[in-house]
C-alpha cells in the first residue's frame, strides 16, 4: 500500500509539473527548450530512440522520403510569433506533425508546396525549402513533430505607403497564417550540407546565422545541450553561435540560448552566444554591426579554432556571405595567409558548411 501511495504521489507531482511547464510556454515563446530539460530530469527520458548505430553515423541519413510528385500532407499542431513589437517584420514558429513519416536529421530541410495555383500560368505553385528548426525528436521530444521557423515575406510600396499583398510572399504569409489542424504539403527532408560531424565528440562548432538562419542551429543546440542524446552524453567541444538581427525585438529563442548555455555538458561541452543587432551595435569603425563585423572581432580565435579542426557554418539571407568572405580575405592578408588556398582547405576537409537563400 505504502509503495503504490508513492507511485501515486510521484504521478501526481509529475502531472503538475507538466501542467505548470505548459502554462509557462504560453507566455514565453521560446520555452520548449526549458521545458523539455525540466520534464526530462523528472522522467528520466532519453532521447535515444531515433540514432543510428553508432549515433554519428551517417550512411542513414533519410533524403527524400516524400518527393515534389507526392508530398506528406502535415498538419500544423501551432503557430506562434517569435518576436517582439519593434522587430522588423514578423517571424513565427510553427510546429507540425508529421506522424514518424517524415523523419530527418538536424541539419535538414523540407520542402513546403503552398495550395492554390500561380496567377501568371495556372500552374501549382513550387516547392519552397524551410530549413527544419527542431532536433530529429521535435519540440514535444515524441519524434512525430518538426518546427520551421518562417518570417513573413511582405513588400513595402512607395506609392501606396504600405505592404503591396499582390507580392506578398504565398508560401511564408501562408505558414504565418496557418493554424491547428491546417493541412500543408511537405517534401523531404533535403540536404546533408548542414549535418553536425559527431563522430570526433572534440569538435568545434562556429555557427554564423541571420535572422530566420538560426534554425538549424536550434536543432543543434537542442541535441546537445538540452536532450539526453548520445551526441549530449558525448560532446566536450564548444559551440559557438553568432546570430545577427536588427534590434533586440528580433532576437529569436533568446531564452532557449540562455537555458542551453546554463546547461553544460558532463564532458565540458558548452554553448557560447554573440549577437550583433545592426540597428543597436555599432563596428570598429563607426557604422552599423553587421553579423560579419561580430565575427571579426573574434577573428583570431575563429582562425585558431579551424586551423585545429573546427567546423564552420553559415545560413541565413544569400547576402551575408559577400560581406563575410570580404572580411575573411582582408583577416587573411593581415595574417600573410593565401585565402582562396585557406578556403580550399577548409572545403577539402568538410569544415566548410553554406545554406543561404
Amino acid at each position: 500500500r505504502h509503495q503504490a501511495g508513492a507511485f501515486i504521489y510521484s504521478i501526481m507531482k509529475l502531472l503538475l509539473l507538466s501542467s505548470l511547464l505548459a502554462s509557462c510556454s504560453a507566455f514565453a515563446p521560446g520555452f520548449g527548450i526549458v521545458k523539455s530539460s525540466a520534464l526530462n530530469a523528472a522522467t528520466g527520458t532519453k532521447q535515444d530512440f531515433l540514432e543510428a548505430s553508432p549515433y554519428w553515423d551517417q550512411s542513414t541519413v533519410p533524403v527524400n522520403t516524400a518527393k515534389n510528385k507526392s508530398p506528406f500532407t502535415g498538419k500544423v499542431v501551432s503557430t506562434k510569433r517569435i518576436v517582439g513589437p519593434k522587430a522588423t517584420g514578423e517571424t513565427c514558429h510553427i510546429i507540425i506533425e508529421h506522424e514518424g513519416k517524415l523523419p530527418y536529421w538536424e541539419g535538414q530541410s523540407y520542402g513546403v508546396i503552398p495550395p492554390g495555383t500561380r496567377e501568371k500560368d495556372g500552374k501549382p505553385h513550387s516547392v519552397r525549402l524551410y530549413s527544419i528548426a527542431s532536433s530529429r525528436y521535435g519540440d514535444d521530444m515524441t519524434g512525430n513533430t518538426a518546427s520551421l521557423c518562417v518570417r513573413r515575406a511582405t513588400y513595402w510600396c512607395e506609392e501606396l505607403k504600405a505592404d503591396d499583398p499582390a507580392k506578398k510572399g504565398i508560401c511564408s504569409n501562408y505558414l504565418c497564417d496557418s493554424g491547428p489542424g491546417d493541412e500543408v504539403k511537405m517534401t523531404g527532408p533535403s540536404g546533408k550540407v548542414m549535418l553536425m560531424p559527431e563522430s570526433d565528440p572534440k569538435t568545434d562548432l562556429i555557427m554564423v546565422a541571420t535572422g530566420t538562419g538560426i534554425a538549424p542551429y536550434r536543432g543543434f543546440i537542442r541535441r546537445l545541450f538540452m536532450e539526453e542524446t548520445p551526441a549530449r552524453s558525448a560532446y566536450s567541444g564548444e559551440a559557438w553561435l553568432f546570430l545577427g538581427v536588427a534590434n533586440s525585438d528580433a532576437l529569436l529563442y533568446d531564452d532557449e540560448w540562455q537555458a542551453a548555455k546554463a546547461n553544460p555538458t558532463s564532458n565540458g561541452g558548452k554553448l557560447r552566444l554573440d549577437y550583433a543587432l545592426s540597428r543597436e551595435a555599432t563596428n570598429k569603425k563607426g557604422g552599423k554591426m553587421y553579423i560579419q563585423d561580430k565575427v571579426e572581432e573574434y577573428a583570431d580565435e575563429v582562425f585558431t579554432k579551424l586551423d585545429s579542426g573546427a567546423h564552420i557554418y553559415f545560413c541565413g539571407l544569400k547576402g551575408m556571405m559577400p560581406g563575410i568572405q570580404d572580411m575573411l580575405k582582408e583577416v587573411c592578408t593581415g595574417k600573410g595567409i593565401d585565402y582562396d588556398e585557406w578556403l580550399g582547405g577548409l572545403k577539402k576537409n568538410k569544415q566548410w558548411h553554406v545554406e543561404v537563400y
